[in-house]
Formats: structure tokens, C-alpha cells, sequence
């Protein structure tokens, strides 16, 4: 009921206002369990991709969300819960995926549509990156559930980072056809049949959404991009420094001529 009723107050004004564009909803099932496996571009995927479906999608989230102090954090998990959400304690990098992964298995087992970004993160720069093979695969090799690409397009124009009101543009979803890797059921425990499965995922995505592919993770590019602001942040502050060391010196010649 709270699921129902947070889609359409929120979802409906979502498709009001941006008029988002859907091809291939005839790829999802109009019942039983699949998962749904997405690029990540912003933080409004979790909500574009469920407004324009019928059934409910499950994603997972940081339990941050769902337990902190105040009205605000009240607030904050009561939007979560309605949106279908489950918590998932991120403050150990193992515990987390293996975490994320249980979560993921009940809902496929129980018949539903589970949401995963294989990426494991936003994108930093709208280029697709290299898939996490632990959860995605571990899940469909697990449950033997098909698994649907789906590709997010232009959601991050929405809203870039800094920017405090959105840009009302029309976003898209590509939705893919199921692929089916029950020919490896129960080989979840084989690390090169987790990373050719992820990879074929990731294929069929980057030719839904047209992105640029690049074979690195992307916590791995974004440590890159801090690392590289970082140094010409310091490169700048030398710089100015030398600057003023060089007026300085200037100024005091002057003075002695």
C-alpha cells in the first residue's frame, strides 16, 4: 500500500514533469522473478525506472538511510521503506556484498523484480564502467531468475553535481531482452564464470545506452579524478605561492634601489 501510494504521488510527478521516453517494456514480465540489471548515471534512477513500470522493483540501499537520529532521519527511512528499498550495513566491504547478495536472493526467490547497479556506483563522468561481478552474477547463477539490461539515459543531465534546482528534460529507459544464464546455474562459486557473465551484462547495456566503455571500476575512476583535482589543486596552490614569493622579492628590490 505505501509502495502504491508513493508511486503515484511521486512517480506520477516524475513522468509529469519530465516525460520520460521507455522502449522495450514488453521485456519485463508481467510477473514472476527477474532482475534488473542498470546503468548508473544519478541519484533519480531508483526512481525514473520504477515510475514507468507496472510491477514494484526492489533496490538495495545503504542502511545509513534507515537509521539516522531525528525527524529528518525518520522521514528519511519512511521514504525509503515505501519506496521498496532494503537496508544494507555498507560498513564492512564484505559483509555488504555478501549482505547485498542475500537480499537480493530473497527477492528473486519470492517471485519479485530485484533493481542492481553492476556498477556498484554512479558513473563520475557518464561513461559506463566495468561491472562488479560479486552481486550481479552470484544472484542469477543462484536463483537461475533471467536477467533484463536496462539502460538510463541522460539522467545525469537532471541534475549535475552543484546544481540546486533540476533541468526539466526528458529522460530515457531502454529496457532490454531477458538474457538467460541458467546453463551456468549453481557455478556461482566459479570466479571466471562471475566475470564473463557480468561482462555479457555489461555489453548488452553499453549497446542500450550508447556509452562509452571504459575497463576499469568505477570507484577506481572516481579515486583517480579526486586524486588528479587534488593535484592541481596543490599545483595551483604552489603556484600562487611562488607568485607571491616573486612580488615579494620584486617589491623588496625596489625598495633597496
Amino acid at each position: 500500500m505505501i509502495y502504491g501510494a508513493m508511486k503515484f504521488s511521486i512517480g506520477g510527478s516524475l513522468k509529469l514533469a519530465f516525460r520520460p521516453w521507455v522502449e522495450g517494456l514488453e521485456n519485463i514480465p508481467e510477473q514472476g522473478p527477474a532482475i534488473l540489471a542498470s546503468n548508473h548515471l544519478s541519484f533519480s534512477d531508483s526512481f525514473f525506472l520504477p515510475a514507468v513500470l507496472d510491477r514494484k522493483v526492489t533496490f538495495i540501499a545503504k542502511a545509513e538511510y534507515f537509521t539516522a537520529p531525528g525527524v529528518k532521519g525518520r522521514l528519511t527511512a519512511a521514504f525509503f521503506k515505501g519506496v521498496g528499498q532494503l537496508p544494507v550495513d555498507r560498513s564492512g566491504a564484505r559483509g555488504a556484498g555478501e549482505a547485498a547478495i542475500r537480499a537480493g536472493i530473497q527477492v528473486v526467490e519470492s517471485g519479485g523484480l530485484f533493481g542492481i547497479y553492476p556498477e556498484g556506483t554512479r558513473s563520475p563522468d557518464g561513461r559506463l564502467y566495468r561491472g562488479k561481478p560479486g552481486g550481479l552474477a552470484r544472484v542469477a547463477l543462484a536463483t537461475g531468475a533471467p536477467v533484463i539490461p536496462v539502460a538510463m539515459i541522460d539522467t545525469e543531465k537532471i541534475q549535475p553535481p552543484g546544481q540546486v534546482v533540476p533541468k526539466l528534460m526528458r529522460p530515457g529507459i531502454r529496457i532490454g531482452k531477458p538474457l538467460d544464464f541458467s546453463r551456468y546455474q549453481g557455478m556461482d562459486g566459479d570466479r571466471f564464470i562471475l566475470r564473463s557473465v557480468t561482462d555479457e551484462v555489461m555489453y548488452e547495456i553499453m549497446k542500450l545506452s550508447g556509452q562509452e566503455y571504459v575497463d576499469i571500476y568505477a570507484t577506481a575512476a572516481k579515486r583517480q579524478i579526486a586524486d588528479e583535482a587534488k593535484a592541481k589543486a596543490e599545483e595551483a596552490r604552489r603556484d600562487r605561492k611562488q607568485q607571491a614569493r616573486t612580488g615579494d622579492e620584486n617589491g623588496t628590490e625596489r625598495s633597496g634601489a
